[in-house]
């Protein structure tokens, strides 16, 4: 008898169904609608913050949604979730009081409470402080087919890594500042607003510019002029004036699920037209009611003999440097083609995001996914990226896929309809492949 000790084995390599990075609001729809879906799935998220975060720095009390609380995470996949806002309302006690405020918009802070209430359900498919640092191909030796992908991970124990036969990106949007400009104790972004507001401790803020012209931007000089009464807050404009969010019914058709399709099956000028005529829904424009709230307070100002709330329309930053105890922004106007120095404490800058792009996750399958003309990925209908006939498995992208799928492929308003396609996709890919008798 052999008394060697036999060698320790090593640990199986866990497999999952479906492998999401990023854990922001659209893939904790899809988490919900695998949830609801009529066959189990094994899925795990990883997320590299330490809890669901979600525009943290902009949950400022008087700020609203844009988009309509039946569009949640769930309801129109699902009308009857038990993930949707009106349950999360009627759970908490507070369906009655939504209810008689008689306003289809609720505020950043409720909504951001709903994704933490949904959150609570399906934690348990989440690991947070997680970092997805590689997608590798992994390949079948009696196929030849790449038919799941290792997920190399990164946590504050080291690294390890997990295989699956589905991977769905939703890494977010990323923070533009504007050229030349980085972002220090003085020069914020919009997106880390509120979190700087409340740090800083140097004997209040006393003048501040604020540069962008859409809702992000005209709601923290909102913010500023009501809550820093002493402080005199300098609006720079790109535009003459803030632009009116368009939220009326035919417009605001472009973000219905049937648009997906018409946007997703149209010609390349079909889908310049839809971006032509209808940004001005979501991009660089402002809600009427935070519009005229600013007038009036300019227009009470100006009553009053004193000017608070200052705007300098048709500019840009151009520059912006530590002087003595001032932040010196370099402002260039337009209307007389004339550059002047602007002292203030603070530069906020609401200058919105940058398409997430998910490309540098991506690396570790390069050759094996298909692009167009201009270096961009080909997407199915399904949101799933098209590759080499070797790819059997599904890479899917929540976010990106703007220049396939139209203004809302990024956006809370298609979220529930998006997931509940990309789940529906992942559990008939997976049914077919059982068919094949590819083994689960």
């Amino acid at each position: 008898m052999d008394t060697k000790e036999s060698e320790p084995r090593a640990p199986e390599t866990e497999t999952y169904d479906v492998v999401g990075i990023g854990f922001g609001p659209s893939n904790l729809s899809l988490a919900i609608a695998l949830e609801e879906g009529p066959e189990p799935v094994t899925a795990r998220f990883f997320e590299r913050q330490p809890s669901l975060r979600w525009h943290q720095g902009m949950l400022m009390p008087s700020a609203k949604m844009q988009v309509s609380f039946l569009k949640d995470l769930a309801t129109f996949r699902n009308p009857t979730s038990a993930f949707s806002f009106v349950a999360y309302l009627h759970d908490t006690g507070r369906l009655a009081q939504f209810v008689n405020n008689c306003d289809f918009f609720p505020t950043r802070r409720e909504f951001h409470s709903y994704l933490e209430w949904a959150e609570s359900k399906v934690r348990h498919r989440v690991s947070y402080g997680t970092e997805v640092s590689a997608i590798e191909p992994v390949t079948d030796p009696g196929t030849g087919a790449v038919d799941r992908l290792r997920v190399v991970l990164r946590d504050e124990a080291g690294t390890r890594q997990v295989e699956a036969r589905n991977v769905v990106v939703s890494t977010g949007l990323v923070p533009r500042m504007p050229v030349g400009l980085e972002r220090d104790e003085h020069v914020w972004h919009s997106s880390a607003f509120l979190h700087n507001f409340r740090a800083w401790k140097k004997g209040g803020l006393k003048r501040v510019a604020v540069v962008g012209a859409g809702q992000s931007a005209a709601e923290i000089v909102r913010f500023l002029y009501d809550t820093v009464p002493d402080a005199t807050v300098h609006a720079i404009l790109p535009s003459y004036g803030y632009a009116i969010a368009d939220n009326t019914p035919f417009a605001n058709e472009v973000f219905d699920p049937a648009a997906v399709d018409d946007f997703y099956r149209g010609t390349q000028r079909a889908k310049d037209a839809i971006w032509r005529y209808h940004k001005n829904t979501n991009y660089s424009v402002v809600d009427d009611e935070v519009i005229r709230d600013l007038y009036r307070r300019a227009s009470d100002d100006e009553t009053e003999g004193r000017q608070r709330l200052r705007f300098a329309r048709l500019s840009r930053v151009v520059d912006a440097k530590r002087v003595a105890q001032h932040t010196r922004v370099t402002v260039h106007s337009l209307i007389d083609d004339d550059t002047y120095d602007l002292d203030v404490d603070v530069l906020v800058c609401a200058t919105g995001y940058d398409p997430m792009d998910p490309a540098g996750i991506l690396t570790g399958l390069e050759g094996r996914l298909s692009q167009d003309d201009d270096g961009r990925y080909r997407i199915a209908r399904d949101y799933r990226l098209l590759g080499a006939d070797d790819l059997t498995c599904g890479i899917y992208l929540q976010g990106g896929a703007e220049h396939t799928h139209g203004l809302s492929s990024s956006l809370l308003s298609n979220i529930a309809v998006r997931s509940g396609e990309i789940a529906h996709s992942i559990v008939t890919g997976r049914t077919a492949a059982q068919e094949r008798g590819v083994p689960a």
